[in-house]
C-alpha cells in the first residue's frame, strides 16, 4: 500500500513568538520544514499539512486536527506525523482513544520524530503511554499554576478579564486597572438616572434604542474591543436583562468583584457558579462612575420591584424559540392562567419587529405533529436492526466475557 502522510502542526502556548496575529509563526515553519523534510527522506506522498495556532494541547477542537482525523477516517492517509507527540495532543485520553484506538482500526500509522513515537514499532508503546502521562501531569501542574496566578490578582483587586464592563476601559498605563470610558460612562449615568426617577427598565430600553445608541457589546465592537460582530436585525439593540445587569453591577460604585464563576477542571471547560464566600470581592478598586446616593436609591427601587416567579418552574421553550421576523429569542407570556410566547423586539423598538405571537399550546402541537412527521420518515425498524447488528468479532468477544462471567460465578458459589 501506498504511504500517504498527513503532517501536523500546532503552535504551543510556551514557544509562541509570532509578530502579529497575521504572521504565520516561526515555530510553525520551522515545524513544517522539519516535518516535510523527514517524509520526503522517507518516500512518503504528502497529502496535506495540517496547522493549528493559538490552540492548546488540550483543545478538542482544533479545527484542522479534527480535519486531519476525518481525513485519516475516510483512507485519505494512513501516516500521520507530528514533531512530538504533545504536538498531537496532551491529554492521556485522546492519545489512548485515538494512537491506541482508531488508528489502529483504520489502518493509520502515528510517527513523532522528537520523542521517537512509532505505532509500527510495538516496542515503544510503553515508552509512548509514558510520555503521555508526562504531558497529562503537564496539563494539570500548568492549570494549577495559572489559577494560582490568577487568584492572587483578583485578591489584591486587579482586573484580569478579556474584556471590561461597559463604562470602562483598561489603563494603557497600569496592568490590571481599569479607567472610566466617558462616551459609555455618560450612558451608565443617564441609565440610573432615569431608574430612579421612576422610569422602568423595559422603557429604559425603549428611550435608548430610539436614539439608537448602540448597546455594550455593539459599542465594544465599533471600537475595536470585540472581534465578533453582532449579528441580527436586534444584535445592536438594548434589552431589558443588559439595563438590569448595569444596575445591580458593583463595579460602577468602584468594587470589583471577580471569580464567580469556574470550571470543572482543565479538561472540561463547563462553567458553574460558585458560593458567594468563593467570590473575590475587593472595594476602591477603580474610580466609580456612580456616586453611592444615587446607587442607594436604585438598589431600594430594584429590591421593591422584585417579584419571584410563582411556582418557580422553567418553560421547556426557555431560549429555544425565536421571532421568525428578526431572530429575537420569544419570552412567556401568561394571561388569564395560559401561556403564549411572544417576541418583546416590538417594546423595545417599535418598527423593528411586528410582532410574532403564539400559544404555547398550539406550539406544543406543531412540534408534536413536527415530530411525528420525522419519525415516520426515518424511522425504518429494519434498518435500524441492520445498524445495531453487532460485528462477528464483537460476538465472539461477548461470548468470550459470558463464559468467562459464567466461571467466575461458579467459582464464587463454591
Amino acid at each position: 500500500m501506498k504511504d500517504i502522510v498527513g503532517i501536523y502542526c500546532r503552535l504551543s502556548e510556551e514557544d509562541r513568538d509570532k509578530r502579529n496575529r497575521e504572521d504565520e509563526s516561526e515555530s510553525i515553519q520551522n515545524q513544517k520544514s522539519m516535518l516535510v523534510t523527514y517524509a520526503c527522506e522517507k518516500g512518503w506522498d504528502i497529502y496535506n499539512i495540517y496547522c493549528d495556532e493559538d490552540y492548546a494541547g488540550s483543545d478538542r477542537n482544533r479545527p484542522q486536527f479534527n480535519q486531519m482525523l476525518r481525513d485519516a477516517e475516510a483512507g485519505k492517509i494512513n501516516i500521520i506525523l507530528c514533531k512530538a507527540q504533545a504536538r498531537f495532543s496532551r491529554e492521556m485520553e485522546i492519545i489512548e482513544k485515538y494512537i491506541h484506538g482508531y488508528f489502529m482500526i483504520w489502518g493509520t500509522r502515528f510517527v513523532s520524530i522528537v520523542d521517537n513515537a512509532d505505532t509500527q514499532n510495538r516496542g515503544n508503546k510503553k515508552a509512548r503511554q509514558i510520555n503521555g502521562l508526562i504531558n497529562e501531569w503537564f496539563l494539570e501542574d500548568l492549570s494549577d499554576s495559572i489559577k494560582s496566578v490568577l487568584d492572587d490578582k483578583r485578591s489584591k483587586g486587579l482586573h484580569i478579564g478579556s474584556s471590561v464592563a461597559y463604562g470602562y476601559k483598561k489603563d494603557p498605563d497600569h496592568k490590571g486597572h481599569i479607567i472610566i470610558d466617558e462616551p459609555a460612562a455618560a450612558v451608565v449615568r443617564e441609565i440610573f438616572a432615569l431608574f430612579i426617577s421612576g422610569v422602568g427598565k423595559t422603557e429604559i430600553t425603549r428611550i435608548l434604542n430610539r436614539r439608537k445608541i448602540p448597546n455594550p457589546s455593539m459599542y465594544k465592537y465599533e471600537n475595536g474591543l470585540y472581534d465578533k460582530r453582532v449579528s441580527g436585525k436586534c444584535g445592536g439593540l438594548w434589552g431589558y436583562a443588559v439595563v438590569a445587569r448595569i444596575l445591580s453591577n458593583e463595579i460602577y460604585i468602584g468594587n470589583m468583584i471577580q471569580g464567580q464563576t469556574g470550571t470543572i477542571s482543565y479538561k472540561i471547560q463547563k462553567k458553574y457558579r460558585k458560593p458567594e464566600e468563593e467570590w473575590f470581592y475587593c472595594r476602591g478598586t477603580h474610580e466609580p462612575i456612580i456616586e453611592m446616593e444615587v446607587w442607594e436609591k436604585a438598589q431600594k427601587l430594584i429590591k421593591a420591584r422584585a417579584t419571584p416567579r410563582r411556582d418557580g418552574t422553567v418553560s421547556i421553550y426557555a431560549r429555544k424559540v425565536r421571532c421568525a421576523y428578526c431572530g429575537y429569542i420569544m419570552h412567556t407570556l401568561i394571561t388569564g392562567g395560559r401561556r403564549y410566547l411572544r417576541c418583546t423586539s416590538v417594546k423595545r423598538m417599535p418598527g423593528v419587529c411586528t410582532g410574532a405571537f403564539i400559544p404555547e399550546k398550539t406550539l406544543g402541537n406543531y412540534v408534536l405533529e413536527e415530530f411525528h412527521k420525522l419519525q415516520k420518515r426515518y424511522l425504518d425498524e429494519e434498518a435500524a436492526q441492520k445498524m445495531i447488528q453487532i460485528p462477528e468479532r464483537q460476538k465472539d468477544q461477548k461470548k468470550q466475557i459470558k463464559n468467562e462471567i459464567a466461571e467466575i460465578e461458579k467459582k464464587k458459589n463454591k
